[in-house]
């Protein structure tokens, strides 16, 4: 039995574990992938309150040192289900008694939980561009990492779709290995930040492809090259690259949890800033619940509040 169960090693996740641990409590932390979430891909943090420049990697293990060093339990495993003691699982179940009192079961591929209180911090995955051939291409020329992938495409001509921060990073990243960066985006202007774009501008090998969206993808055994059309004229035309890096956005990975939380339309968990979602003594934290911001900065509160909620259970 532990006192807080926490899906997710993000920065939620990870921050929720320092705060419920410095709390008390007795906490395990269950990651069906590698610790640090989204941002271990992002080669450079420049907006995060005291910390003048990190990469995302470092930011992500100092999180994860300081919450081993006060006693986090960490386990990979990938979680099944979450059902009340007592066996209710699905909403329609759940008499307003087993919604307040009662322990949490948490199920893995491995084995079966219990705790008190339960945090989840999930986060979201890329989102795809939801077009033909995507799938088969994955992994041989398209990718949603450009950190991950990048050095397969030095020298290389490659293309960055997308118009907030990850792509505009992506797109700075590939311009110092590969011969060419193109970065197509379907408006005119961007969602991310002014000053990664000027500094873009400046880069003689990045060219911007701006109100277009790549409608195909051609090639043989890997990618060869993607069509775009305008979308002011309607026009089609042809751009030969060798890698395709997505970075249109998120989505979350709540699926697994849709019988027991509230969800919106797109999946986010219904939490409010208070991070408690409609069953007792289980909460909400960072990318995986409906909000508006979605920062490092928003993802730590999360974990701090959702944590410091779940240490009263």
């Amino acid at each position: 039995m532990k006192d807080v169960i926490i899906i997710g090693a993000g920065t939620a996740g990870l921050t929720a574990a320092i705060y419920a641990l410095r709390a008390g409590k007795s906490v395990l932390v269950l990651e069906q992938g590698n610790y640090g979430g989204q941002i271990i891909n992002t080669p450079k943090v420049e907006n995060y309150p005291g910390i003048e420049q990190i990469s995302g990697y470092e930011f992500a293990a100092g999180l994860y040192r300081q919450a081993e060093k006060l006693g986090m339990e960490y386990r990979s495993e990938k979680v099944t289900d979450i059902r009340l003691e007592g066996g209710a699982e699905a909403k329609e179940e759940l008499s307003s008694a087993s919604l307040e009192t009662g322990n949490k079961i948490v199920e893995t591929t491995e084995q079966s939980y219990q705790a008190r209180a339960v945090i989840l911090a999930t986060g979201a995955k890329n989102r795809p561009l939801g077009i033909e051939k995507e799938a088969e291409y994955t992994g041989r020329g398209i990718s949603y990492c450009a950190t991950c992938d990048g050095m397969f495409f030095r020298g290389k001509k490659v293309a960055v779709v997308g118009g907030g921060n990850t792509a505009l990073e992506d797109a700075a990243f590939l311009s110092n290995y590969c011969e060419k960066v193109y970065l197509i985006h379907r408006r005119e202007t961007f969602r991310g930040e002014e000053k990664l774009v000027k500094e873009l501008r400046k880069k003689e090998n990045v060219e911007f492809f701006l109100n277009k969206t790549v409608q195909e993808l051609e090639g043989g055994a890997t990618l060869q090259a993607v069509v775009l059309r305008d979308k002011i004229s309607g026009e089609e035309s042809r751009l030969e690259i060798s890698g395709l890096f997505v970075a249109i956005g998120q989505m979350p990975e709540n699926g697994v949890f849709a019988g027991l939380v509230d969800l919106d339309e797109n999946g986010y968990i219904l939490a409010g800033e208070d991070c408690r979602t409609n069953v007792e003594g289980i909460f909400a934290a960072g990318d995986c619940r409906k909000k508006t911001v979605r920062q490092l900065t928003t993802a730590a509160a999360d974990g701090a509040v959702a944590a410091l909620a779940a240490a009263q259970v």
